[in-house]
């Protein structure tokens, strides 16, 4: 064999492990549990969501899949835990409007860029919000609502997830919309805000409608509106915001499973399949269904467009709405 043709067989065999490394990595994955992290308390519609599709993917890949549960500034905290993981495959984020589309406008400097730092896997659901009174609030309608908080300037309060949340941006964009005051009061997590909402320390929340469909059913809670663009499957006789009132409002949250940057694309391509699969599960589809829940199911390419996609029409919002985000 001439030096040319061994050389020749060296670069080539390099070559082939080259491209096959991602192939048998993706075939040996994954080989323990993974960890996917919420940006928000149990019990939120964000932990709801994680969880209930987390079940069905860990019985895909046959490996656990560990929630861990990072609340705190609208998300801020779990976005950047995420963000600065290893691109291993092993760590995997629940990103949402706020950490992907809101929270990025607010920072005058944010930990992590959200357009940079994650490699989307799949758009899982979109979901309008509920609006919520405590039953001692004399509403029952999102007229009557904005008539009593115009009557009592800065007199209700309005529970959040916390500063930046999308049910921050919800309310406030209402606040813009309806010529209201409504006084914001946030929290850290979905949890903290929904026990003083039930107990009557705050009067209302535009929020998960996961979360708050139970105490509705029970009576515990008065739902007067959906901030969709269309009515809810499962509540047909509840308006919208815009048709109760303020003409064009929509607001709603989304939910999606992404990874940090640079994670193989061949890890990327499992788990998107697995989590695809997961959404659009009969059971899945009737369980998100039944708590106003719109399954989607995306590709990556779609999740990252749909993500430069909001962040542009989110920013825009922040801009000229005339919302303010005071802790």
């Amino acid at each position: 064999m001439t030096p040319y043709r061994f050389a020749l067989r060296i670069v080539c065999a390099a070559m082939l492990l080259v491209l096959s490394g991602p192939i048998a990595l993706a075939q040996n994955y994954p080989v323990r549990p993974l960890r996917l992290i919420v940006p928000q308390p149990p019990g939120g519609g964000n932990d709801t969501i994680a969880r209930m599709i987390s079940q069905r993917v860990a019985v895909t890949l046959q490996q656990q899949v560990v929630i861990d549960n990072r609340a705190g500034a609208g998300g801020l905290i779990a976005a950047e835990l995420a963000a600065r993981a290893a691109p291993d495959g092993y760590t995997l984020f629940l990103g949402n409007a706020a950490t992907l589309s809101v929270i990025p406008h607010l920072q005058a400097k944010p930990p992590y860029d959200a357009l940079r730092d994650f490699a989307p896997i799949s758009l899982i659901a979109s979901a309008p919000l509920l609006v919520v009174l405590h039953p001692s609030v004399p509403a029952t309608s999102v007229r009557e609502l904005i008539a009593l908080a115009k009557a009592r300037p800065g007199q209700l309060n309005y529970a959040s997830n916390g500063v930046g949340s999308t049910t921050h941006l919800a309310t406030e964009l209402f606040n813009s919309m309806a010529g209201t005051k409504l006084t914001h009061v946030p929290y850290k997590g979905l949890a903290a805000a929904s026990t003083d909402l039930l107990a009557g320390q705050v009067q209302l929340m535009f929020s998960s409608a996961v979360a708050m469909l139970p105490h509705v059913k029970t009576g515990r809670l008065r739902a007067i509106a959906m901030t969709g663009v269309k009515r809810a499957a499962v509540l047909p006789d509840l308006p919208t915001v815009a048709e109760a009132g303020v003409p064009d409002y929509q607001a709603g949250s989304w939910y999606g499973i992404l990874a940090p940057a640079k994670t193989s694309p061949a890890i990327i391509d499992v788990l998107g399949k697995a989590i695809v699969a997961a959404t659009r599960s009969p059971d899945i589809i009737e369980r998100m269904s039944f708590e106003a829940v719109i399954p989607i199911g995306s590709t990556p390419a779609e999740f990252a467009a749909h993500i430069r996609n909001e962040y542009t029409r989110i920013g825009n919002l922040i801009r000229t709405s005339g919302a303010r985000f005071e802790p």
